[in-house]
């Protein structure tokens, strides 16, 4: 194996320009270091990267990390899109990537900075924590940074990147009353997600200012699942059949609303406009196809990395980072009749 040594030798200089040079170090003189690059590069060098993160204190590699990684969380395609990302601007910077997921059981043997220690990264993205859960703390305790997706948290180690989920949610809510639509349910995910929260607020307003006053009963808990969804849909049309419009605050949850109408013998749009949040993959090949509000989840990843690296270098300038959405008109929705 080629070691620095090998290199030093056949380029006439030192061990110590070899090693300040292949390190970036900026008091290098510029031809020996392109002369130390070319010749490491005939000598088939590959650097002990073990060795120098040990050296240098930094390992050169980032985590996601995700929390409550389930049978649900793929059949969208939200955390690949994020991954996708992610791993895009790391490749791009020379930073080496890791997955890892943790759930409740992991989290009372190991802290979040434990997680991290263990697999050497230097800061981490996190993806699908609830704002109750007690590694939200940790994370902002802890020395290591990261970046987190949808949760407006930030500090001088911690930044977030989420989209405008109160905008996002009116451009739903508004689409279906510029479609005449005055009945408006909503199916919300669980109250422990800041997107919950947000996407609320935004069909509230929506409402509020085209003078329709809100009706709780006609909010309802969906938990972000298909199924959950799909029977509170059921539940909720059989006891109020005046009801006209739905708009899901998840694409998966307008899946299983889209499942609960056609049980009960009611045609989508034409009876029942549905409208969903996120565009994922599915929602394009559903039958009919699902209006809803695009996020751009690949954008999301590579934002993250992009944040946290540069907070890692001390180059950040802001942390925090809001996406647009913007609404996509399937056939899901139509001009109400009734």
């Amino acid at each position: 194996m080629t070691t620095i040594k090998d290199i030093a030798k056949a380029a006439g200089v030192s061990v110590t320009t070899v090693s300040r040079a292949l390190n970036g170090y900026s008091d290098v003189n510029e031809k020996t270091r392109e002369k130390i690059i070319a010749v490491s590069k005939q000598l088939n060098y590959s650097p002990n990267t073990l060795a120098r993160s040990l050296v240098m204190k930094k390992s050169k590699t980032i985590g996601l990390l995700v929390s409550g990684m389930t049978k649900q969380s793929g059949k969208d395609n939200l955390l690949f899109e994020v991954l996708r990302g992610l791993n895009q601007f790391s490749a791009e910077t020379g930073y080496d990537l890791v997955l890892f997921s943790t759930n409740s059981t992991k989290q009372r043997e190991k802290t979040y900075s434990q997680l991290c220690r263990e697999r050497r990264v230097d800061g981490a993205i996190i993806q699908g924590i609830k704002t109750d859960d007690p590694y939200l703390q940790e994370v902002v305790d802890s020395d290591i940074p990261c970046v987190l997706v949808d949760i407006p948290i930030e500090s001088e180690t911690v930044g977030y990147v989420t989209t405008d989920n109160v905008l996002g949610a009116k451009k739903a809510v508004n689409h279906l009353l510029e479609l005449g639509h005055r009945n408006i349910a909503m199916v919300n995910g669980h109250e422990f997600a800041f997107v919950s929260q947000k996407r609320l607020e935004g069909y509230e307003q929506a409402l509020q200012e085209a003078n329709i006053p809100s009706r709780t009963e006609w909010v309802i808990n969906g938990a972000f699942e298909e199924e959950q969804a799909e029977h509170q849909v059921y539940q909720l049309l059989k006891t109020h059949p005046d009801i006209t419009a739905i708009y899901c605050a998840s694409d998966l949850m307008a899946i299983g609303a889209m499942k609960a109408v056609k049980r009960l013998g009611l045609c989508i749009p034409n009876q029942i406009s549905i409208i969903g949040y996120d565009d994922i993959l599915l929602s394009s090949y559903m039958t009919p196809s699902l209006t809803t509000i695009a996020q751009n989840f690949y954008e999301m990843g590579f934002e993250a990395g992009k944040m946290l690296i540069e907070i890692l270098e001390d180059k950040a300038k802001s942390h925090r980072k809001l996406l647009e959405t913007r609404l996509i008109v399937r056939e899901s929705t139509i001009k109400n009749h009734t």
